[in-house]
């Protein structure tokens, strides 16, 4: 009898799977790693949409340009002449000396004019057309030095005296100046008014080189004649006092610093200030004679 065998059906065990635990962790980090990348991708991708589209652009400066050539400075014109000189013909020299060498020129004309021994003794003849013309400007400020004055001073004191608590300036004062103002009125105006025209380039030019590039001489002489013939005439003496100067060394000649004690007076320029120390009746001798100047050598 064949013996039949037996045979037990058999049952297989799971098959194992070929990856072992250490790659699958290997696997799971690298799924986390890219999922986070991804992520990390997505999140900046959002950041830079949003932010692009709510920033404004960065200012872009425009492009340079050549800044335009500076405009050419405005030549400012000269103020107008409002009295202008011509000479005369008959009376201008053919040619005029220059201006440092002017003197002997001058001496001469005012020789003519008021006779040698008036000139002589009352003009000085160094610098003529320069301190005349310096003089005449100074003569409508605050000082006018007497040693720019064309003409010699007075040699005698200014004179003064009491009155009451005052002191007032002497009316004898005023004939210190009478020779003076015996001179200004012999003078032959047309005459003279001639020789100014004739001689007038080298007063302008003594002008100029004062400092006063774009002046006119004759305006401003005519400026100050009439600021002459503007000063105050006092009713009564006027009451001045000896200016106090302080200093070691003493006045020689203290009876020139006197001022007045009425602060507009003593406000006014120093050619006003003269008018009214010559005294009331010289002063008004005097202003007579600057009005037929004026007229002489102005429109």
């Amino acid at each position: 009898m064949n013996e039949q065998v037996r045979r037990e059906p058999s049952i297989e065990a799971p098959r194992a799977d070929s990856t072992t635990p250490a790659r699958r962790r290997r696997k799971d980090r690298a799924l986390v790693i890219g999922a986070a990348a991804a992520l990390v991708a997505v999140g900046a991708l959002s950041w830079w949409y949003w932010h692009a589209a709510r920033t404004p652009p960065p200012y872009t400066p425009p492009p340079a340009t050549a800044e335009p050539p500076p405009a050419a400075p405005v030549a400012l014109a000269p103020p107008p002449i409002r009295h202008p000189i011509e000479a005369d013909a008959a009376s201008a020299p053919a040619t005029l000396p220059p201006l440092a060498d002017s003197d002997a020129y001058f001496a001469r004309a005012l020789s003519e004019l008021l006779g040698q021994q008036k000139v002589r003794s009352m003009l000085r003849l160094d610098s003529v057309a320069r301190n005349f013309v310096a003089t005449v400007d100074n003569l409508g400020r605050d000082q006018a030095s007497s040693r720019l004055w064309p003409v010699i001073p007075t040699p005698q004191r200014f004179a003064v005296r009491s009155q009451g608590a005052d002191t007032v300036i002497d009316p004898d004062n005023a004939l210190r100046y009478a020779a003076f103002v015996l001179m200004v009125e012999s003078v032959d105006v047309p005459r003279m008014a001639a020789l100014y025209r004739a001689a007038y380039p080298l007063f302008q030019q003594a002008y100029v080189e004062l400092g006063y590039p774009k002046g006119y001489f004759n305006d401003r002489l005519v400026d100050v004649i009439d600021h002459l013939l503007a000063a105050p005439e006092p009713a009564t003496a006027p009451a001045v006092r000896l200016l106090e100067v302080q200093g070691p060394m003493p006045l020689t000649r203290p009876w020139l610093h006197y001022e007045f004690v009425d602060p507009q007076l003593e406000s006014l320029s120093a050619g006003q200030k003269v008018m009214v120390r010559v005294g009331p009746v010289n002063e008004r001798r005097l202003k007579a004679r600057l009005v037929a100047i004026r007229a002489a050598i102005a429109r």
